[in-house]
């Protein structure tokens, strides 16, 4: 077991785990030696190190530090670009680059700094005491188990097929004996009794040996045909685990992480089980035409003799070619809602590329975009791929060429730079829009193996994609999307889903999507709230309840002008973008009724608020308080264009009314780390200290006058009052700090449009300076 995996197996919690933890930092980050644990241990470690008066020791030394920071800026540009590997590919480049500038010019420094490094790691693993390995998956330990067998049976098939033709040049070397004896004892005279008996007795005893190897030979053959069945048998079962199962489930999981599934990327791991497979079947292969070649050199089979070998011949081809086309994956899905005229990536590997020496031959993959329709028909008939002029849509910079990368020895393709071009869309019916039209991206590519002698043509389909051509499709294009990612079925006919599905699957996808964006899942209430809303008040809480796609995001929620996805996303979008960090501390209630909240308020004290999304209006957010005069108050909506202006803390402190957050913590505990300090307010042009917005609530409640229309106005739709906040310009008398403020209308009241013009201010500057 490697040293790095014996110390991942030590307990979090125990001391020698973290004195190991302590030992990598700075100068050797322990995301380095995590990453690159075999490299590491194989290179610093195990490789004989010449000594020090070698006059290779220090070329040595060097080769392998030059090797190792390669390792890293490999390893960091092969990480993908997906937000949990962001930081770790960061991590990486930045250690590289560490590296190369502190030990170019002395590598022996590191090299021993590693060394020492790596010795103190075995010493405390070594002082924990004995370990217990994890246990291993019940699907990867019998594909391990399987690998192993089917290794050593073809091993053995070999060394059979070895033994095979010594036992047919031993019964040549015989059968030309015999032949000898034979044609002498046609030539011995009848004079000579005793020699004429004597070799044929030698003959009788060279003929009975000729037998018994003839036998021999033939119990050989009928072995290793049994032994050919039993390898494709196991070969077989194995594949259907590796590509049937594991990684069928890797590309479900793939998709799901699109709706914030948090997906375990172990396609390395995959890798290397493809790459035993192609080992297998090639070396089987390989095995099967020595076997025929030794077998024609002695012709011992009688002509009604059924031949085996053929068929397992072709079973062998049929799995070797059935692992090469199902292991050409997309490894980074282009984007699923895609807009023309915008650049994109996307990324394919070739699992056993490396291993069938595809590289050498350069292949070239092409991208085009096909329809749903295209996609069936491709499904269909597999030879019949469409051409370029057949296609749903244009894509430019769609050709690359595959490329081993580093020393991982991944045949991948990275496109960094395509674009749509155009799309061309099917005609809809009902209630169809293009928003629910699904395209595919179709990769394809063609090469050969084993010098010319298998040439293939392999191609997959992306995930389903919608194109839109405008930000105002995005929400519904994204229900599309979520709704496919979240229900769709493998090997379906693409890209069908169900119309209606469980509620308990529907709150699964909308807590995994909102947790992916925002940073917290969504609570039981929460999502017993959505339920109601989305059941338009009928909701029975059973999670056999089936939600419908029409529910779901086509029509629109009772008295309003939104479905419920639109009001769903816009909220989500709102939270991502500018109250990530309050909703994860839990300071935001967000999803509860008006009344609802109405009636936790009544028996708080005053001041004590609450946040709540609103009903009314997509992407808004209300404060909800309880007044002096014991009434419950609800300030109109704040939506992101507000907190562009202004942050959702900084206008809590502006509104001296809110004092307690629901139930009973005090503002400043969850708000104040988000507030913007006054002191880093940025100063203006020739030496003037810019005005900063303050929210207010008026001291009349809901007497609010209608100034201009930038102001906030109440919701006359709502069923109880709303209190519009209006912005105050607070203007500082000097630099340090802000000066005495007055309500954004008395200031406005105090200036004329000539004041306004001679200090070089406008209306605008006051009402919309973030």
């Amino acid at each position: 077991m490697a040293l790095w995996t014996k110390a991942q197996l030590l307990p979090n919690e125990s001391v020698y785990f973290q004195q190991i933890k302590s030992i990598y930092g700075e100068h050797f980050p322990i995301e380095v030696r995590h990453y690159l644990a075999h490299f590491i241990e194989d290179k610093f470690w195990h490789e004989p190190l010449p000594t020090p008066d070698h006059p290779s020791y220090e070329a040595f030394i060097a080769n392998v530090v030059d090797r190792f920071i390669q390792e890293i800026e490999n390893k960091a540009e092969s990480t993908n670009d997906a937000p949990e590997q962001f930081l770790i590919k960061l991590k990486l480049a930045e250690a590289a680059k560490m590296f190369r500038l502190r030990y170019s010019s002395n590598p022996t420094q590191l090299f021993h700094y590693i060394r020492q490094c790596l010795s103190t790691e075995l010493k405390l693993v070594q002082s924990a005491g004995p370990i217990h390995p994890l246990p291993i998956p019940s699907n990867v330990s019998e594909i391990l188990k399987l690998i192993d067998m089917v290794h050593n049976k073809t091993k053995a098939l070999s060394h059979d097929i070895n033994e095979l033709e010594k036992a047919q040049v031993a019964f040549a070397t015989q059968y030309n004996e015999c032949t000898k004896v034979n044609a002498h004892l046609q030539q011995i005279n009848k004079q000579a009794v005793d020699t004429v008996a004597q070799f044929i007795s030698t003959k009788e005893y060279l003929e009975s040996e000729l037998n018994g190897q003839v036998a021999n030979v033939i119990e050989i053959r009928v072995k290793i045909i049994e032994e050919f069945s039993i390898v494709i048998r196991i070969t077989r079962q194995l594949q259907s685990l590796v590509i049937d199962e594991e990684l069928t489930k890797w590309k479900r999981e793939q998709q799901l992480a699109g709706n914030g599934f948090v997906f375990k990327n172990n396609v390395d791991e995959i890798q290397d089980w493809c790459e035993s497979l192609a080992d297998t079947l090639w070396a089987n292969r390989m095995n099967i035409k020595e076997f025929e070649r030794i077998r024609s050199k002695l012709a011992l089979d009688s002509p009604s003799f059924a031949d085996p070998v053929p068929g397992l011949d072709a079973e062998i081809t049929e799995l070797l070619s059935s692992l090469v086309t199902s292991t050409f994956i997309i490894d980074k899905q282009p984007p699923q809602v895609m807009k023309t005229h915008t650049r994109f990536t996307a990324g394919v590997r070739l699992l056993v590329g490396n291993k069938l020496n595809v590289y050498m031959s350069t292949p070239v993959v092409k991208v085009c975009i096909i329809s749903e329709t295209q996609a069936n028909l491709l499904l269909k008939n597999e030879k019949s791929l469409p051409k370029t002029g057949d296609t749903a849509g244009e894509i430019l910079n769609n050709n690359a060429n595959m490329e081993i990368q580093g020393a991982n020895k991944q045949l991948t393709v990275s496109f960094r730079n395509m674009q749509l071009k155009r799309i061309k869309r099917a005609e809809k019916k009902g209630t169809e829009s293009v928003m629910d039209e699904k395209f595919s991206l179709l990769f394809k590519s063609q090469f050969a193996i084993g010098g010319g002698q298998m040439v293939y043509q392999v191609w997959t389909l992306s995930l389903p994609v919608v194109v839109i051509v405008h930000g105002n499709q995005e929400p519904h294009a994204w229900a599309t999307v979520t709704w496919d990612n979240a229900f769709s079925e493998s090997n379906r006919t693409p890209f069908q889903v169900p119309d209606k599905v469980p509620w308990s699957k529907v709150r699964e996808t909308l807590s995994q999507k909102f947790k992916a964006a925002t940073g917290r899942a969504l609570s039981e209430d929460n999502l017993h709230f959505l339920a109601d809303k989305l059941f338009r008040g009928n909701f029975m809480q059973s999670t056999t309840q089936a939600v419908s796609w029409g529910q779901f995001c086509k029509e629109p929620l009772p008295e309003r002008t939104f479905t419920f996805w639109e009001w769903f996303y816009a909220i989500m979008k709102l939270t991502k973008e500018h109250l990530r960090g309050p909703w994860e501390d839990g300071a935001i209630m967000g999803f509860i009724k008006k009344g609802r909240a109405e009636e936790l308020l009544q028996s708080c004290p005053v001041g004590t608020f609450l946040l709540r999304f609103s009903d009314s209006e997509l992407g808004g957010i209300t404060i909800a308080w309880i007044s002096e005069t014991r009434e419950v108050l609800n300030l109109q909506p704040f939506t992101a264009k507000d907190f562009v202006m202004r942050s959702l803390a900084d206008r809590i402190y502006d509104i001296h009314e809110l004092i307690t957050l629901y139930p009973d913590s005090a503002k400043e505990f969850y708000f104040e780390k988000y507030c913007t300090s006054l002191e880093s307010t940025p100063s203006g042009r020739n030496g003037y200290v810019r005005p900063m917005l303050v929210t207010t609530v008026p001291k009349d409640g809901f007497n609010t006058p209608q100034h201009n229309s930038s102001f906030a106005t109440p919701d006359l739709n709502r069923d109880t009052p709303s209190v519009a906040s209006s912005y105050g310009g607070s203007v500082a008398t000097s630099a340090t700090g802000p000066g005495p403020s007055t309500s954004g209308m008395e200031y406005l009241e105090a200036l004329d449009e000539s004041s306004l013009t001679s200090m070089d201010i406008n209306i605008s500057d006051i009402i919309g300076y973030q």
